[in-house]
C-alpha cells in the first residue's frame, strides 16, 4: 500500500514543474504599448482633477499597478499602433470631473483628439498650453464651466478641423489669430459672453463649412467682410448661425457669394437697411431666419425667393417687413414652417400660403390681415402642428367643422405642442366642433372674439387639451360638467363671458390645473368641494360673479402653491378663514366687495412673498407644453396670466408685471375690529386697501415698516387717534386716502404726505397741518359733512333723492304730454294758448323797443 501512495508525489511535482516552465515564456511575450512618459502624464492629469465617486466612473481603470500599466487599455483612451496616445475623450462625465487641467497633457505630443465637454471646471480659464498641442485636429470644450477670454494661442493649431467652445462663460473678443486655422471646417462659439466685432479674418478660412456664433454679445457689420475680394469661404460655407447678438448692417448683394449656404440664422440682432434680392440666388438654402431684426419699411417681393426651391423653413417674425406679392404668385418652394408674425401681409389673406401643402406650422399673427378667410382654408386636410392667426382683424364665422388635422406629425407627439390660436380677431358664430382625430391638439385659444352660444361642444371627443382660453367672448349658458375626461388640463380661462349657473362639480377631476379664471360671468352658488383636488393651482380668479356662501377653509389647506387669489365682487359672507394664512406663496389677495364680517386675521403676516425679499418673476406664467419645432429654440410654450386689479382707485388689467405686484385688498366688506399690528411685518407689500369697512382703533404705529408700499387706502372706516409719524417714511407712496374717519391731530411732516391732495384727509375729526391747514396753531379741521359710516347713509339718501326727482319729472312730463297728445280739445287749447302768448310777447317787445327809441332821441 505504501509504494502506491508515494507514487503520487512525483507526479504532482512533475505537474508543478511543467506549469512553471510554460508560464515563463508567456510572461516574456507580454508587451506594454503605452509610453511610460505618456502614462505618467495621464496619471498626473487625473490627479489635477477632483474626481467624484471614482469607483463609479471609467477612471477606475486608470491605475499605476502592473496589471493596469498599459494606458492604451484604459477607458476613454486610444493609442496609435506605435503606442502614442492620440485620443482622449472625457465627455459627458456629468458631475464627476471637476478641478483644473494639468499641463502634463503636453507630454501627449501625438494627441489629435481632445474632448472634455459636459464637465465642470468651475469657472477656470481655457488652458493656454492647449495651443501647443500641435497635432490636434479635434478640440471640444463645450459646456464645461470655462470662463475668461479665449487664448489667442489656439490660433496656432493649424491642423484643427473642429473647435467647439460653446455653452461656457467665455468673455472678450474672438481672437484674430483664429484666421490662421487654415484647416478648420467647424467652429462653434455659441452661448457665451463674447463681445467685440466679428473678425473678418474668419471669411478667409477656405475650408470653413459651419460657423456658429449665436447667443453672445458680438457686434459690428456682420456681412461687411463679404465685400472683400480675398474671402475664400464662398464655396465652402454651409451654415451661418449668428442669432441673438448685437450685429448691425444690411443683407448685401454679396450674400449671393455664399452659394453653398444651406442655413442662415441671424435672428434677434440689430440688422437694418435693405435685404438684397440676391438672397434669392441661394439655391441650396433650406433654413432662413431673419426674425427679430429692424427691417421697418423694407419690402420683400417675389425676387427675394426666385431660386429658393429647397427652402423648407422661413422665419421673418418681428421684423416689420412688408411682403408684397402678386395675388397669383406661386412660390418655387414647399415650406414646412411659415413664421411671419408682425410682418405686413394684409389687408387681404395672402393667397400664396394656400399653395404650401406641406406647411405644418403657420404663424401669421399680428400681420394686418382683415376681412374673411378663404373657405378653402378650412376645407383642406392639411396636417399641422400649430396654427396662429391671432391679433388680426379677421371676420366671418368659424366653420362648425375645422378639417385641420392635429395628429402626430414631425415631432408633434404626446408631449409636444399642437396648438390652435385664433384669439384677438372678429370671428363670430358658434364654437366649432373639434373632431376625434385631433388626438394631439394640446392648446386652443379663441379669446377676444365675438363668438356666442353654448360651450358644451368643447366636451365632444377632446381629451388631449391642456390649455383652453375662451375668454372675452359672448358665450352663454352653463359651464359643462365634463372635466372628468380632462385630467391633463393645465389652464382654463372662461373669463369675460355671460356664463351662468354653478361651477361644475367635475372641475375637481382636472388635478393638473394650474390656472383657473372664471372672472366676470354670472356664476352663482357656493364653490364645489371637489375644487380642492386641484392642488397645483397657483392662479385662481373667480371675481365679479354671484358666488355665495362662506369662503371655504380648504382654499388655504389645499392650494399651497397659490400666488393669485381673487374672489372680488361676489356675495361671500362670514369671516375670513384663518386657513388662508397657510398660503405662504400668495402675492395677491383680493376679497373686496363681498359681505365678509369679523376681524382681519392677525396671521396674514405668514405670507412669505410679502414679508421677505424673494426673487419674483415679472409674470405669472405656465409652461403648457414642450415645443420642439426646429426654427424656434425656445423649449417652452408659455401662457401669461392676466388679471383686473383696482390700483390707485382704478381698475386696470395687468399681465406683464402681474408677478411683481404684492397686494392685499379687503375693501368694501363689513370687517370690524382693529387693523392688526402684524400686517406691518409685510415689508414687501406694494398695495394695501382696507377702505369701506367698519374698522376702528388706531392706525398701527409701525405702519412705516411697509417700506415698499405704493398705495394705501384706509378711507371710510371709524379709525381714530393720530396719524403715526412713521407714515412719513413711506417714500414710495404714490396713493394715500385716509378720508372719512375720526382721525385727529397733526399730520406728520414728510415730502410724500404734504404732496397729497387735501381731500385725501377730509371728513375727519380734527386733522391739522399741511396739506389740510398751513399749521396747527389755529383751529383744527372741522368735521366736513357726515363722518365715517354717516357719510354712507348721507350718500344713500342723496341717491334716493335724485331717483325720486327723476321719477317725479318723468311722471309729470309724460302725464302732461300724454294728456295733450290723446285729448284733442286740450291739445287745441294748449296750442291756441301758445299762439296767443307768442303774439303778446311780440307786441310787448315792439312797444318797449319803440318807447326806448323815443327816450334815446329825446
Amino acid at each position: 500500500m505504501l509504494p502506491e501512495n508515494y507514487s503520487v508525489v512525483p507526479l504532482f511535482l512533475l505537474f508543478l514543474a511543467l506549469v512553471f516552465l510554460l508560464e515563463k515564456p508567456v510572461q516574456a511575450n507580454v508587451t506594454i504599448r503605452c509610453k511610460e512618459s505618456e502614462r505618467q502624464a495621464l496619471l498626473d492629469f487625473k490627479k489635477s482633477l477632483a474626481v467624484v465617486n471614482e469607483s463609479d466612473t471609467f477612471f477606475s481603470s486608470w491605475r499605476s499597478g502592473d496589471d493596469k500599466g498599459d494606458c492604451c487599455n484604459w477607458t476613454r483612451v486610444e493609442c496609435s499602433e506605435s503606442g502614442h496616445v492620440v485620443k482622449l475623450d472625457l465627455s459627458l462625465v456629468i458631475g464627476d470631473v471637476r478641478g483644473t487641467i494639468s499641463p502634463s497633457l503636453l507630454e501627449l505630443r501625438y494627441l489629435s483628439y481632445l474632448d472634455l465637454s459636459g464637465n465642470d471646471f468651475n469657472g477656470s480659464s481655457v488652458p493656454v498650453f492647449i495651443g501647443s498641442l500641435s497635432e490636434l485636429t479635434f478640440l471640444k470644450l463645450s459646456d464645461s464651466g470655462f470662463s475668461g477670454p479665449i487664448p489667442s494661442q489656439l490660433g496656432n493649431l493649424s491642423r484643427l478641423d473642429t473647435l467647439d467652445l460653446s455653452s461656457n462663460q467665455l468673455t472678450g473678443s474672438i481672437p484674430g489669430s483664429f484666421g490662421n486655422l487654415v484647416a478648420l471646417r467647424d467652429l462653434s462659439l455659441r452661448d457665451n459672453l463674447l463681445d467685440g466685432e466679428f473678425p473678418k479674418s474668419l471669411w478667409n478660412i477656405c475650408s470653413l463649412q459651419w460657423l456658429r456664433l449665436g447667443s453672445n454679445n458680438l457686434g459690428g457689420d456682420v456681412f461687411g467682410g463679404l465685400q472683400s475680394r480675398s474671402m475664400c469661404t464662398t464655396y465652402s460655407l454651409e451654415e451661418l448661425y449668428f442669432g441673438d447678438n448685437q450685429f448691425t448692417g444690411s443683407v448685401p448683394d454679396e450674400i449671393a457669394k455664399l452659394s453653398s449656404l444651406g442655413t442662415l440664422r441671424v435672428r434677434n440682432n440689430h440688422l437694418n437697411g435693405s435685404i438684397s434680392q440676391s438672397i434669392g440666388q441661394l439655391s441650396n438654402l433650406k433654413f432662413l431666419d431673419l426674425s427679430g431684426n429692424s427691417f421697418d419699411g423694407v419690402v420683400i417681393s417675389e425676387a427675394h425667393f426666385s431660386n429658393l426651391s429647397n427652402l423648407i423653413d422661413l422665419d421673418l417674425s418681428d421684423t416689420s417687413l412688408a411682403l408684397k406679392f402678386n395675388p397669383d404668385w406661386i412660390p418655387p418652394f414647399q415650406l414646412e414652417t411659415i413664421l411671419l408674425r408682425s410682418c405686413k401681409l394684409g389687408p387681404s389673406f395672402p393667397q400664396w400660403i394656400q399653395t404650401q401643402d406641406t406647411a405644418n406650422q403657420i404663424d401669421i399673427s399680428a400681420s394686418g390681415i382683415s376681412g374673411s378667410l378663404p373657405s378653402s382654408f378650412w376645407n383642406t386636410s392639411r396636417v399641422v402642428t400649430s396654427l396662429n392667426l391671432s391679433f388680426n382683424q379677421i371676420t366671418g364665422s368659424l366653420p362648425q367643422n375645422i378639417n385641420l388635422d392635429f395628429t402626430s406629425y414631425n415631432g408633434c407627439a404626446s408631449d409636444d405642442a399642437c396648438f390652435l390660436d385664433l384669439s384677438s380677431n372678429n370671428f363670430t358664430g358658434l364654437l366649432p366642433k373639434l373632431p376625434n382625430y385631433y388626438g394631439f391638439l394640446r392648446s386652443i385659444n379663441l379669446s377676444n372674439n365675438k363668438l356666442f352660444g353654448s360651450i358644451t361642444s368643447i366636451c365632444e371627443n377632446i381629451t388631449s387639451l391642456t390649455f383652453v382660453d375662451l375668454s372675452n367672448n359672448l358665450f352663454s349658458g352653463v359651464i359643462p360638467n365634463c372635466f372628468a375626461q380632462w385630467e391633463r388640463l393645465t389652464v382654463l380661462n372662461l373669463a369675460e363671458n355671460d356664463l351662468s349657473g354653478p361651477v361644475p362639480m367635475s372641475i375637481g377631476s382636472a388635478t393638473d390645473l394650474e390656472m383657473l379664471s372664471l372672472r366676470s360671468n354670472n356664476l352663482s352658488g357656493p364653490l364645489p368641494p371637489s375644487l380642492q383636488n386641484c392642488s397645483r393651482l397657483n392662479f385662481l380668479d373667480l371675481s365679479d360673479n354671484k358666488l355665495s356662501g362662506n369662503i371655504p377653509e380648504w382654499i388655504g389647506q389645499s392650494f399651497s402653491q397659490l400666488i393669485f387669489l381673487s374672489l372680488e365682487s361676489n356675495q361671500f359672507h362670514g369671516s375670513i378663514p384663518l386657513q388662508l394664512c397657510e398660503l405662504s406663496n400668495l402675492q395677491i389677495l383680493d376679497l373686496s366687495a363681498n359681505k365678509l364680517s369679523g376681524p382681519i386675521p392677525k396671521c396674514l403676516h405668514n405670507f412669505t412673498s410679502m414679508s421677505r425679499n424673494v426673487n419674483l418673476t415679472t409674470t405669472i406664467e405656465h409652461s403648457i407644453i414642450t415645443v420642439r419645432y426646429f426654427p424656434n429654440p425656445d423649449p417652452n410654450f408659455l401662457y401669461v396670466d392676466e388679471a383686473l386689479l383696482t390700483w390707485k382707485g382704478k381698475k386696470q388689467q395687468y399681465a406683464k408685471i402681474l408677478g411683481l405686484l404684492l397686494v392685499i385688498d379687503l375693501s368694501g366688506n363689513q370687517l370690524t375690529g382693529e387693523i392688526p399690528d402684524e400686517l406691518t411685518s409685510l415689508q414687501e407689500l406694494v398695495a394695501l386697501n382696507l377702505s369701506r369697512n367698519i374698522l376702528k382703533g388706531n392706525i398701527p404705529t409701525k405702519i412705516g415698516q411697509l417700506r415698499q408700499l405704493q398705495a394705501l387706502d384706509l378711507s371710510r372706516n371709524k379709525l381714530s387717534g393720530s396719524i403715526p409719524p412713521s407714515l412719513s417714511k413711506l417714500t414710495f407712496l404714490g396713493t394715500l386716502d385716509l378720508s372719512y374717519n375720526d382721525l385727529s391731530g397733526e399730520i406728520p411732516k414728510g415730502t410724500q404726505i404734504q404732496g397729497f391732495d387735501p381731500s385725501m384727509f377730509s371728513h375727519n375729526n380734527g386733522l391739522c397741518g399741511p396739506p389740510v391747514t398751513p399749521n396747527c396753531s389755529g383751529p383744527a379741521e372741522p368735521p366736513q359733512g357726515q363722518p365715517g359710516r354717516d357719510k354712507d347713509d348721507y350718500d344713500e339718501f342723496m341717491k334716493w333723492l335724485y331717483a325720486g326727482m327723476g321719477l317725479g319729472f318723468a311722471v309729470g312730463f309724460w302725464g302732461f304730454c300724454g294728456a295733450v297728445f290723446f285729448k284733442r280739445s286740450w291739445r287745441h287749447s294748449y296750442f291756441r294758448f301758445l299762439d296767443n302768448l307768442n303774439d303778446w310777447l311780440y307786441l310787448a317787445f315792439v312797444l318797449h323797443k319803440t318807447r326806448l327809441g323815443r327816450r334815446i332821441r329825446a
